[in-house]
């Protein structure tokens, strides 16, 4: 176990101190116990370090609002233990970790596992959606709903125990840090630099996986030069929890025969020294998967427009899609014509590229000026969607009520009554979880 400062990871290590190191990256809203029944296979014949993120666990509550941030904590971790070169093994947001790690610091992963794995986690609409779910409802309504996410009905009927262990475990996440992970997630976007991961990757995936199912891993597949895919049946989206055997069979598969020697043999420190040969336990092999040819390449993003305002369009429109919403900024971009298309790049340059971009004030300042000037104007079709901005901004529906009674005041009753009414409806749609 470890003290943690605010740049390192609460850790833990099982496993002989003289054998080579895998790490293990956990789901959001998980633990490192999510990885107890393969520890006593995988210290056979690794050191197996496992890691928390920030607030899971009883972690202290240092968010990150990256995965890069998180690569570089754990990589920070790392370098105090003088682990220099891993294996590295990622369920979902572990996944994500994983990947990062491959891309930005190659030369630090010997081997890497992909288990329910993405290289985008569905929209980033959902995340920030999520993040606005647990800002005005707590974790519970996420708790709840977590085994039906994370489980094949038949698993969690039979395994009462389990289920609530999984619920308890995300209840008690510190729920700022959760947030923090959306945010992380919501940006994590990766589907342009899969061919620069180098080392061999196995990617996992179970046959019931709703969140992150066959067509994310075989997307990673076609997208990473060395990369295998495997299906575990009966399995949804913790495969390593609700079938271990399985998971644990194929890890010690992967990384006794795809660790990749360090490039550099006199690297100092604990490095990924080829561990010993192992008979594999699971057989016959999983079945060969179809040509990757059937997989289509990553669709690029359309050109911005160029000249002396395309950076102030690039950051105006990461901003706009940050604040608003992609369904919402899709929606008016598509909408644009000749007539219209000039006001929409104006907007994107000078409303997002150059004033939400500015420093002196954060988004949720801004979101209660831009509130406030909406209600006095009377624009209620815009302070519908900036409600919902204000939402992903941070807002509590406690602090737009707040906003909305002090423009009351110095906008005047009538409009803050009509303001209310369209308000109410969008927090009312915004944060009542789906069931």
């Amino acid at each position: 176990m470890s003290e943690t400062p605010k740049n390192t990871l609460q850790y833990r290590f099982d496993g002989p101190e003289d054998a080579p190191v895998l790490i293990l990256g956990s789901s959001l809203g998980t633990t490192w116990h999510m990885w107890d029944r393969q520890i006593p296979d995988l210290i056979r014949h690794w050191r197996v370090f496992r890691f928390d993120m920030p607030g899971h666990g009883g972690a202290p509550a240092h968010p990150c609002g990256s995965v890069g941030e998180l690569a570089d904590r754990l990589l920070a971790t790392l370098d105090e233990l003088g682990v220099q070169r891993f294996g590295y093994a990622g369920c979902a947001f572990g996944g994500a970790i994983g990947a990062e790690l491959a891309l930005r610091h190659p030369h630090r992963v010997a081997s890497l596992g992909l288990i329910a794995a993405s290289p985008r986690f569905g929209t980033a609409d959902e995340f920030r959606q999520r993040g606005v779910i647990v800002r005005s409802n707590g974790l519970d309504p996420i708790a709840r709903a977590a085994p039906d996410r994370w489980f094949t009905p038949g698993f969690a009927a039979a395994q009462p125990a389990i289920t609530d262990w999984a619920v308890q475990m995300v209840r008690t996440t510190d729920p700022g840090c959760y947030i923090a992970a959306c945010e992380a997630l919501a940006a994590f976007d990766v589907r342009a630099e899969l061919g620069r991961i180098g080392v061999p990757t196995l990617v996992l995936v179970g046959s019931e996986d709703q969140v992150t199912g066959q067509g994310e891993a075989r997307t990673l597949v076609a997208g990473i030069p060395d990369a295998r895919l495997a299906v575990v049946p009966g399995a949804s989206h913790l495969a390593p929890v609700e079938q271990p055997s399985a998971v644990t069979d194929l890890l010690v598969r992967h990384f006794s025969s795809a660790w990749q020697p360090a490039p550099d043999a006199t690297v100092g420190g604990q490095s990924a020294l080829a561990a010993p040969p192992v008979k594999p336990v699971l057989a016959p092999s999983p079945p060969p998967i179809g040509p990757v040819a059937e997989i289509g390449p990553v669709e690029q993003p359309e050109a911005v427009p160029g000249g002396v305002g395309a950076d102030l369009y690039d950051a105006g429109m990461k901003v706009r899609r940050e604040v608003l919403g992609d369904a919402h900024v899709d929606r008016v971009i598509a909408a644009a014509d000749d007539f219209s298309g000039d006001f929409q790049e104006l907007v994107t340059r000078y409303a997002w590229g150059e004033i939400w971009n500015r420093p002196g004030l954060d988004r949720r300042f801004r979101s209660c000026v831009t509130l406030t000037a909406l209600v006095a104007g009377g624009h209620l079709d815009e302070l519908a969607f900036h409600t919902r901005a204000a939402l992903r901004n941070g807002l509590t529906p406690a602090e737009i009520k707040e906003v909305l009674l002090q423009a009351a005041v110095y906008c005047g009753v009538p409009a803050a009554n009509s303001a209310f009414k369209v308000a109410q409806t969008v927090i009312r749609e915004e944060t009542t979880p789906q069931e």
